[in-house]
């Protein structure tokens, strides 16, 4: 990637965390901050998904990240204009005064999750400050890139993991002191999860937490497109320039642990044999007669090379790699090959194979949207983040047993060389950013 215009300082950098004001939505312009929020932009299923979205509310946020129309840069302007449409009315409203946010997400399950919103600096991998786990695609790059490019707005926040100083960090200290504060919004939606929202406008308070991040790294839980994107927009102008900062929810896991899932997807009442035949002509396929433990070994290293996955369920063991090129060269989502599952994404359960079911356990959460220019045009643009999946997804996790206790329905169980981290990425919610120079 051509990085010219953005010197690196030669002593090491860390999160560089900025402040900035955020667009939210007036509560008293929708009918409920539940209903305009969404899943990530990757998860909403289409079409049935976002017809539901798009039916919940006429501002659902799902018609920022996920316009509708004939053509990719129809689809783009449309947002665009969306944007510009719901500021000019009041729909959404910028803050006063620049600051971070704090987001909380709590379960009825027990489930409580913290962390803190800003705008971090877009860092090269050479830096190895956000450190990724994960491949991307260069098709959803070039889509997104395009929407930002036409919105003006950073729309989706990345979901960031480090890990901090301890109980008395200074981070962990503002977030939980601001934790006990009435919020600037609170929803719970669908799925029973609560959301709630708080400022970070003291100086002294935005200074600790800055200084504290500066010393630490981070890995990409979800977002590695969304990063890709923010790289993509930075070498495009010269810095310094508002797109050299991309917007981002840090978690500190030594205080709030994600949750992990399954990194591997089942896909039930789908025989073994049926999915070897589905493969062929689009991947190689071989079949490991040993231990689980040597055909993973066998896994890593063909994953080395590429795509590579595992695939069971018949008490055998066939490695599946090097795919098609022309499956990855498409310029539109590459569907599966009839009757098997996308290989998807680390997170939570998507949807059984044919099924078009918003899965629950997918969250949902609030979203600063962080415009990229400054000026009128660029002040804070909202985006929620609603998802988008193309193709449907096999369900992540252990099988359902049989009433004998067994798992007696055909199923095949496909294992990839990666680690899943849970709860799943940020998704669109009540706000939006703008970001101060």
């Amino acid at each position: 990637m051509n990085t010219a215009g953005h010197p690196e300082a030669t002593a090491r950098r860390g999160l560089e965390l900025t402040p900035f004001r955020g667009l939210r939505y007036d509560p008293d312009r929708v009918g409920s901050l539940a209903a305009v929020t969404s899943p990530p932009y990757d998860v909403v299923v289409r079409p049935d998904g976002l017809l539901h979205l798009e039916s919940a509310d006429p501002h659902n946020i799902v018609r920022l990240i996920l316009p509708q129309a004939a053509t990719p840069e129809a689809r783009n302007e449309q947002a665009a204009e969306t944007l510009r449409r719901w500021r000019s009315e009041g729909v959404l409203t910028v803050d006063s005064e620049p600051g971070l946010y704090v987001y909380e997400q709590r379960g009825g399950d027990g489930m409580l999750q913290r962390g803190i919103i800003g705008a971090l600096r877009v860092s090269d991998p050479s830096e190895q400050v956000v450190l990724p786990h994960e491949d991307v695609m260069p098709h959803v790059v070039a889509d997104r890139a395009a929407l930002m490019r036409a919105t003006y707005a950073n729309l989706e926040p990345l979901l960031l993991t480090y890990r901090g100083d301890g109980a008395a960090a200074a981070t962990t200290t503002v977030v939980e002191r601001t934790a006990e504060r009435p919020p600037l919004l609170s929803t719970t939606t669908e799925d029973g999860y609560c959301h709630r929202l708080w400022s970070v406008t003291d100086a002294d308070d935005v200074a600790r937490v800055r200084a504290e991040l500066a010393r630490h790294q981070a890995l990409i839980a979800d977002g590695h497109h969304r990063w890709a994107t923010y790289r993509t927009l930075r070498a495009e102008h010269p810095s310094p320039s508002p797109w050299d900062h991309g917007l981002v929810l840090l978690v500190d896991t030594a205080r709030y642990p994600l949750r992990v899932r399954a990194i591997h997807r089942l896909l039930h009442g789908f025989p073994v044999r049926d999915a070897v035949a589905a493969l062929d002509g689009h991947f190689r396929v071989r079949r490991l007669d040993g231990p689980l433990t040597w055909a993973m070994e066998e896994l890593a290293k063909a994953a080395e090379s590429g795509n590579a996955f595992l695939l069971a369920g018949d008490g055998s063991f066939r490695l599946v790699d090097r795919p098609d090129p022309a499956l990855l060269d498409r310029t539109v989502p590459a569907q599966p090959p009839p009757g098997m599952a996308h290989p998807g994404r680390h997170g939570p359960a998507r949807h059984a194979p044919g099924r078009h079911l918003a899965d629950p356990r997918r969250l949902r959460r609030p979203r600063l949207l962080h415009p990229r220019h400054g000026g009128d045009r660029g002040q804070g643009r909202t985006r929620r983040r609603y998802g988008g999946a193309d193709a449907p997804r096999a369900r992540r996790g252990r099988p359902r047993a049989g009433p004998t206790g067994r798992h007696d329905a055909p199923q095949v169980d496909v294992l990839r060389p990666q680690t899943g981290l849970g709860p799943g990425a940020a998704g669109a919610g009540p706000v939006t950013g703008e970001r101060t120079a």
